[in-house]
């Protein structure tokens, strides 16, 4: 069968992406065929597209994607046709309308949630859970801890603002103008900072009193990292989880004899390396998103077609909140 499929032939900008008509064929053992509904657009794609994360070309985009199962391959278990579900997964592949893929990582969408939010929520609410839940400063986290969280206003940053409220935090957020900063705010920060018009890691000694704050969730890299540092009290910890303005340049470790700081560059798929891993952090996502305490906020829709001007605004910070190509 057919299916219709945005494709990189070289690395490149967003003229790159190829809307292509691909076969489809039956599931394998491990695997599962499904359709989608919707597709999540997230950074990570640009960073693949690009050529900055390296992948064998040509290669489809899309890490996460809602849909139904149509057939289901020897060995799944948990998993049956007919099935709701969504998945933030390897290998890349989900810019399209029917695509074969592992199962493992695909997981069954509750009845109350819509596809559309399924398909914007994994990756990016993924993110939030291993961040929130899992990378943690040596001090561990209680309620009423300042952390900082760069791009407040992205999807990660929206989902991490309201869950970080939900756990009892108070949430610094920075992002880049006025009205992304009332965005966080809306969200659940505590306080955001409009990084353009003053310097982030002043603001933050001054909101913090001059203790600075346990944990930096940084997802912009290169431009803020140093910053970052500044705003750790002693043992605190840097996440480095993304690269958006570039990646972080090789360090003097010597800089984390300044408070014994700990850093660290996690990624999401080696939280979901297991079937069980990735269920219980999807089980927790879900939990948060149904009881109403974490909103997913689509503020963009592209059809498919026309993902060249969605990632486009996308790498021009024209997006807030998540992001998604409808079918």
């Amino acid at each position: 069968m057919k299916s219709k499929a945005i494709r990189i032939d070289r690395n490149g900008g967003p003229e790159e992406l190829k809307l292509v008509e691909v076969d489809v064929g039956e599931p394998g053992p491990g695997e599962i065929r499904v359709r989608h509904h919707a597709v999540g657009l997230n950074f990570i794609d640009t960073y693949q597209r690009s050529g900055l994360y390296k992948l064998p070309l040509p290669l489809q985009l899309g890490m996460e994607a809602a849909g139904e199962v149509e057939a289901v391959g020897e060995g799944v278990s948990h998993l049956k046709r007919g099935d709701r579900v969504a998945y933030a997964s390897q290998p890349p592949g989900a810019y399209c309308e029917l695509r074969v893929m592992p199962a493992r990582c695909v997981c069954r969408l509750p009845d109350a949630i819509d596809f559309e939010t399924g398909a914007a929520m994994m990756l990016k609410g993924l993110t939030a859970q291993y961040l929130l839940k899992k990378t943690l400063p040596a001090e561990g986290l209680q309620p009423g801890d300042h952390i900082l969280f760069h791009a407040a206003a992205g999807g990660v940053g929206l989902i991490a603002c309201q869950w970080a409220k939900a756990l009892g935090l108070q949430l610094i957020g920075t992002a880049g103008s006025d009205a992304k900063c009332k965005l966080a705010l809306e969200h659940g920060a505590a306080h955001c900072i409009n990084y353009s018009t003053g310097n982030f890691a002043e603001q933050v000694k001054e909101i913090t009193g001059g203790k600075g704050v346990k944990v930096v969730y940084d997802s912009v890299g290169k431009d803020t990292w140093q910053g970052s540092m500044d705003c750790l009290r002693p043992l605190g910890l840097l996440a480095v989880f993304g690269n958006g303005s570039g990646p972080v340049p090789p360090i003097d470790m010597g800089l984390l004899a300044k408070g014994s700081f700990y850093m660290t560059r996690p990624t999401l798929f080696t939280h979901l390396a297991t079937r069980e891993s990735t269920q219980a952090m999807a089980n927790d996502l879900f939990e948060v998103v149904g009881s109403g305490a974490v909103h997913i906020p689509i503020a963009q829709r592209y059809a498919l077609e026309d993902v060249q001007q969605a990632h486009r605004d996308l790498e021009a910070r024209k997006t807030t909140g998540c992001t998604i190509l409808t079918l």
